[in-house]
């Protein structure tokens, strides 16, 4: 196949590439190389993926709207997957309109590509956050969405409604993934193991929010690509016992599917800390705070329609994968 992939230069995207171009699929790579975080890092991604034959990186923003119509009717894709995205739920109080930009304009582009190009299958990032203030857990794809505490959110949300839309309208098969606090070698820099062991390595303290009742769905970066990579090549049909009296959030009568990829275990921060602290052979020095405007409390995945659908379920626990981030983190920063 030939695989449109947003975000290319990012964690999770150019995890994903590296894996489809090893089996033999071509990837175009959209990546507009913004500094929301280290852009040597970034480039350093896309060095991995580009020692694979197969892959052609494009340096372009998706909110350019002219760019996507001329980046799909050159290239022609069979299927599309978007992961780029503003990410991170503090920063959407500091900069809403980045959010709006990439994750809402960027992915309409995306859409209308999609829409006008033929492509037989969409597959997007969600996030976790959309669950906002539920609290019946673990999370359900079937559960309703409609309070979210973040504009993150909010614009995740937004995209699996828009998506919806386009699968109603057009009938293009679109899949929503949830991901769930995803961490790993090559991983984002403002991400709490990213910054703990920083910071713990540089003896300094770190910021335990919530007072460290934190609970979170710890996702290893290979089991979130094994799952995206199972999607992609699942397309979704109708549903046909989906019914408007009682709707159910996760299907539809359109080719439409929502899914969350977690580890489907929720883990205490505080332990999490205490496995980190394991693996540096340090102990942090805390700085405990109160919960953060947008963060939730806990998450934790139900992935049972994962299961029933494409026959995976996430299985790395957080003690092999913070010790292969730690290795990745020592051997890339010569630590």
């Amino acid at each position: 196949m030939k695989v449109l992939i947003t975000g290319t230069a990012g964690f999770i995207g150019s995890s994903l590439a590296m894996h489809l171009l090893q089996r033999g699929d071509e990837v175009i790579g959209i990546d507009n190389l913004n500094d929301y975080y280290d852009v040597n890092l970034k480039l350093a991604r896309l060095e991995r993926v580009k020692a694979y034959k197969g892959f052609t990186p494009i340096k372009e923003s998706i909110e350019n709207r002219s760019a996507v119509e001329r980046i799909f009717a050159e290239h022609k894709p069979d299927r599309v997957v978007n992961l780029a995205a503003q990410a991170g739920v503090r920063y959407s109080l500091e900069n809403p309109h980045a959010y709006v930009d990439t994750n809402i304009v960027g992915f309409v582009n995306i859409l209308e590509g999609c829409r006008h190009n033929n492509i037989e299958h969409l597959v997007y990032a969600s996030s976790s956050s959309v669950y906002g203030s539920n609290t019946n857990m673990p999370f359900s794809v079937h559960q309703n969405v409609d309070h979210p505490v973040s504009l993150y959110a909010a614009s995740k949300k937004s995209n699996e409604l828009m998506a919806h839309t386009y699968s109603h309208l057009f009938r293009l098969p679109t899949t929503g993934l949830r991901f769930f606090t995803v961490y790993g070698p090559w991983g984002r820099p403002d991400m709490a193991l990213f910054l703990f062991t920083r910071k713990i390595l540089a003896g300094e303290p770190i910021d335990v929010f919530n007072y460290g009742n934190h609970r979170r769905d710890f996702t290893y970066i290979d089991d979130i690509v094994e799952g995206v990579i199972r999607v992609l090549d699942h397309i979704p049909e109708p549903n046909p016992q989906w019914s408007g009296d009682n709707p159910d959030s996760a299907t539809s009568n359109a080719p439409y599917r929502l899914y969350n990829i977690g580890n489907n275990n929720s883990v205490e921060l505080m332990r999490y800390i205490e496995v980190l602290e394991d693996c540096l052979g340090k102990k942090a020095e805390k700085n405990m705070l109160p919960l953060q405007p947008g963060d939730v409390p806990a998450t934790y995945a139900n992935v049972d329609d994962l299961v029933k659908d494409v026959g995976y379920k996430p299985n790395t626990p957080v003690e092999d994968g913070i010790r292969r981030f730690v290795e990745w983190y020592k051997e890339y920063y010569k630590v």
